[in-house]
């Protein structure tokens, strides 16, 4: 790999990781656009770049992490509640995740199914106000149960597929539950941070050698180091646009990406596999 398809696929990670419109999908997109094939390497690259975002998220909510760090040793009973909270939500699609791995990748990993997970998805995003009409709004962080949590968890198991977007499973959820816009975004982020941290792990664990000698080291590092560096500006900005204006123009982006990139697939600009 050429530093520069590191950057770009950085760029890509970091800035369409924690947004509704699906990391994976783009980077599934971007990877078949530069030409980098559909294998194992390319699979395990694009998800252990993951780590920078990863790290963008730690260092803006580091107040929290704090919280729930001092939770462990018992000095922060909130903390150690939000701690159990997120892992009652990262639960259901871990399980489901190790189950079907080999399926997942198998199957979802071609840009058919990542156009109809954008196009689905759009429209869900543009059904959410409708959907939230008469239900309980509101709910801050400190004040999310059990109950939600798992309600959210089971919302993130439907990202397993390639370009249904984890961020927008998990905020769509969370807002579907009650939680109040902004409280949405920090529990999905928070949430991220766990479960990217999972993914991430367990594929480099899985793929690591043939990832290093596909792409050697030094493209991992770049690539990761441009994530943190987009991931840290996009969250910042998703941040405060969500709580200004929604989600929905980010449904109607998923729904004319999904039609763009389907007809450059039929007219046999773009690979399908």
């Amino acid at each position: 790999m050429e530093f520069w398809q590191a950057i770009i696929l950085g760029v890509v990670e970091g800035i369409t990781e924690y947004l509704p419109v699906s990391s994976t999908g783009h980077l599934i997109l971007t990877q078949r656009a530069l030409g980098i094939p559909n294998d194992e390497a390319s699979r395990a690259f694009a998800i252990c770049i993951q780590g920078g975002a990863i790290l963008a998220v730690l260092s803006l909510y580091a107040a929290r992490v704090g919280q729930m760090a001092r939770g462990v040793f018992g000095r922060d009973a909130g903390g150690l509640r939000l701690l159990a909270l997120l892992a009652v939500a990262f639960i259901p699609s871990a399980v489901l995740g190790l189950l079907f791995e080999d399926e997942i990748d198998a199957v979802l990993f071609g840009l058919w199914p990542v156009v109809a997970a954008w196009f689905i998805g759009g429209v869900a995003i543009l059904a959410v106000p409708r959907l939230r009409r008469g239900r309980t709004q509101g709910i801050e962080v400190e004040a999310i149960g059990f109950n939600h949590a798992l309600a959210i968890g089971l919302f993130q198991c439907l990202a397993l597929a390639p370009g249904t977007s984890r961020s927008l499973a998990t905020i769509a959820g969370a807002l579907l539950v009650g939680l109040a816009s902004r409280a949405a975004v920090e529990f999905s982020l928070l949430l991220g941070v766990l479960t990217l941290s999972a993914a991430t792990a367990h594929k480099a664990l899985k793929s690591w050698q043939v990832m290093f000698e596909h792409y050697g080291a030094a493209s991992l590092i770049l690539g990761s180091l441009v994530s943190f560096l987009s991931a840290f500006l996009a969250v910042k900005w998703l941040v405060s646009w969500l709580n200004k204006k929604g989600l929905a123009v980010f449904g109607g982006y998923r729904i004319v990406l999904a039609l763009v990139v389907a007809v450059c697939i039929l007219n046999g600009i773009l690979p399908a596999a």
